[in-house]
């Protein structure tokens, strides 16, 4: 009885994804007493207190991406030995999922598989295999946050998929016209968001100006920024230059006496960290976020060949090499995690389809901040108060 009773409570904590209750036992004048602990307790018990009322729960697409699942498996299991706090929910076939796993060390008591047999590929019509793959790892995943059995879903999968499952299934705020998706890009000064990057090709003045509202809530609570500046994408810095949809946008943005809209910016200026919130339709965004990734990696491959070049720069190298490394660091955007679709009823974080681990790792620690702060809520309140002045 003793050893049947010490490897069910050993099998349960390790694996206690499919045991709801396990048998304590207390032997008392040659008797057994029966003790029932639930499943948070035993969650609790694994984490020095913590149950799952104090976790931030993740779901984490393990099927998509270039890198899939290798490299979604690694970050996950760097962002649960980072922090105590998340649990993560990996979406995707159980059996390769496992195999990953294996290769590490990390707290099972705070990762659950959840398994699915279906994969929404890249090249896939997003709306078909939206509706027809439901036991796909992006349809499953989407569903535990609508139904509140998760706080955030990161994916590095097809974009168009997480696009419209974003918005046909988590659904969107109340008031939102078009949910943005909004990563954070290095500056000379921090970071700056550049909202929007890829959901909205054909956007309105009226969406625009919903960015950066948004946008500016985005920064003063998940990074600290009071007053954030909001700057409009243009051709030039004076009022009566860009295209139509600039043009209109400008004025609304002008009246609006919550933001601190600063005027146009340039794409000269934004390395330069000259504003916090970066407000463009999804086209221009995407072209900006391409052009910003790919310029940063030859710069840093330039830097590095130009240093083996002779004796002399291979002797400078090494005594710059620490300063340099530190440098070059805070400029590598995939320190930042991935791009929140934000105005969705739930988190919803898209990551390069071409992620490492590191990238996947930080799209799961920025699902913390977020949830913490409550960012959707206060876009809701926000979204309340427009209306109750309109």
């Amino acid at each position: 009885m003793k050893t049947n009773c010490i490897n069910a409570i050993e099998s349960g904590i390790e694996q206690f994804d499919v045991v709801w209750s396990l048998i304590f036992y207390e032997r008392i004048c040659k008797n057994f007493r029966l003790i029932f602990i639930s499943h948070s307790s035993i969650l609790g018990i694994a984490t020095g207190g913590k149950t799952m009322q104090d976790m931030v729960r993740v779901v984490v697409d393990a099927m998509g991406g270039d890198n899939a699942p290798g490299e979604i498996v690694k970050g996950a299991v760097e962002a649960l030995n980072a922090r105590e706090d998340i649990f993560i929910y990996l979406t995707g076939r159980k059996p390769v999922i496992e195999a990953e796993l294996s290769k590490y060390t990390f707290p099972k008591e705070r990762l659950e598989i959840v398994h699915t047999e279906e994969v929404i590929e890249t090249a896939e019509p997003p709306v078909m295999a939206i509706r027809r793959k439901k036991d796909s790892s992006i349809v499953k995943g989407m569903n535990m946050v609508k139904q509140k059995e998760a706080d955030a879903f990161v994916s590095a999968g097809s974009s168009g998929a997480i696009l419209v499952g974003g918005q046909v299934i988590v659904g969107r705020i109340k008031g939102i016209e078009r949910p943005p998706l909004a990563p954070l890009i290095p500056t000379k000064n921090g970071v700056s968001l550049l909202i929007d990057c890829g959901a909205n090709v054909d956007a309105r003045p009226s969406h625009l100006v919903q960015f950066a509202k948004i946008g500016s809530i985005y920064m003063e609570n998940v990074m600290g920024v009071k007053n954030p500046r909001v700057g409009l994408v243009n051709i030039g810095a004076e009022e009566e230059k860009g295209n139509a949809l600039v043009k209109e946008t400008f004025p609304l943005l002008k009246e609006c006496k919550e933001l601190n809209f600063i005027g146009s910016v340039e794409a000269r200026d934004i390395p330069q960290g000259v504003c916090d919130v970066i407000v463009c339709e999804a086209f221009v965004g995407n072209v900006i976020l391409k052009l910003y990734e790919g310029v940063g990696a030859t710069l840093i491959s330039k830097v590095k060949q130009g240093m083996m070049t002779s004796l002399r720069s291979k002797i400078g190298a090494l005594l710059v090499k620490p300063a340099l490394k530190e440098t070059l660091k805070s400029f590598d955007a995939s320190q930042y995690g991935g791009a929140p679709l934000l105005g969705l009823n739930g988190l919803v974080v898209k990551t390069h389809g071409s992620s490492k681990a590191v990238e996947v790792k930080n799209s799961i620690l920025q699902c913390v901040q977020f949830t913490k702060q409550e960012i959707n809520q206060k876009i809701r309140e926000n979204i309340i108060k427009e209306d109750q002045k309109g």
